[in-house]
């Protein structure tokens, strides 16, 4: 892995891999396609290391299209040799596409992807809508002002929110967000001011006393539901698991084959274990009020 530092004492060597990498000899697309074969199918690193070195003037020309989110250059260029390596890793030659059109989206999400995660302190949003609006709004915000003489309203907006699929409204935030620097929660407010902008950040977690009355709540909620449960007959009980207490619920078919049943049987199934199942929490809470608590 090539990596670079923006050190004084390294940065006479970060040049010379600039140098180097761009002048390294463009690739013909049978060769290209070779070393792509000896790589995947036989691990050969020196064809990895041929293809990848040809292809750093990719990374680099793409990371000078990020610098003016103000991070380091060398970052963008490591984080972008992370993205040619997983293209390296992924590629198949059999495909006929030449690899630097593969890797360039591999680059280019890499590099999103940092800056995403550094340029601010706020996230910006993971959706690919989010990632677009985020790396586009400057550049259409930029040609609406130039075509109409004047500052973004809200039709130059909305227009922006049309052609990038979100809402006017996420458009607005994420303009206030690149638009304000980020502020330290330690930074005091005022001049001579001795209180700082956390001090006055409200505390939405429970106290102590509500956090163990929650956890003593749950536990006997859990043994209400449990003792329940074991009320029902082993086929209920089962159908009620895989219905009701899964992550990823079971079909009434795939259970209809499991039993030998038809599905129809197990719905019917199901619907009378929940009603026993609802009528033993009853006794064991006391009023129907409570048992929404539970989710019935």
């Amino acid at each position: 892995m090539v990596v670079l530092s923006e050190t004084a004492d390294t940065d006479r060597a970060n040049r010379k891999l600039v140098r180097d990498s761009m002048a390294a000899p463009l690739l013909e697309r049978d060769h290209e396609r070779e070393l792509a074969i000896r790589w995947r199918q036989h691990g050969d690193e020196k064809a990895l290391h041929e293809l990848v070195q040809s292809y750093m003037r990719l990374v680099i020309s793409m990371a000078s299209k990020f610098k003016h989110y103000g991070l380091s250059q060398a970052d963008l260029v490591q984080e972008g040799v992370v993205g040619l390596m997983q293209a390296a890793a992924r590629f198949e030659p059999e495909r006929e596409v030449r690899f630097s059109t593969y890797a360039a989206w591999w680059i280019r999400s890499a590099m999103q992807d940092y800056v995403l995660r550094n340029w601010s302190v706020v996230r910006t949003g993971t959706t690919a809508a989010q990632k677009s609006l985020f790396f586009n709004l400057r550049r259409l915000r930029a040609k609406i002002e130039e075509a109409t003489g004047g500052r973004l309203d809200d039709e130059g907006r909305s227009k922006i929110a049309e052609e990038l699929g979100v809402s006017r409204s996420d458009v607005e935030d994420m303009e206030m967000r690149l638009s304000a620097p980020d502020q330290s929660l330690n930074a005091a407010i005022g001049e001579d001011g001795d209180d700082a902008w956390q001090d006055f950040l409200a505390d939405d977690r429970p106290n102590p006393e509500e956090t163990v009355a929650e956890l003593k709540d749950g536990r006997t909620r859990s043994a209400w539901i449990a003792s329940s449960i074991a009320e029902l007959s082993e086929r209920e009980q089962i159908i009620i698991r895989e219905r009701r207490l899964r992550e990823d619920g079971r079909t009434l078919e795939e259970l209809g084959a499991r039993l030998g049943i038809s599905k129809e049987r197990v719905r019917q199934i199901e619907h009378r274990a929940l009603m026993k199942l609802r009528a033993a929490l009853l006794r064991r809470i006391g009023h129907p009020s409570e048992l929404a608590l539970l989710g019935g």
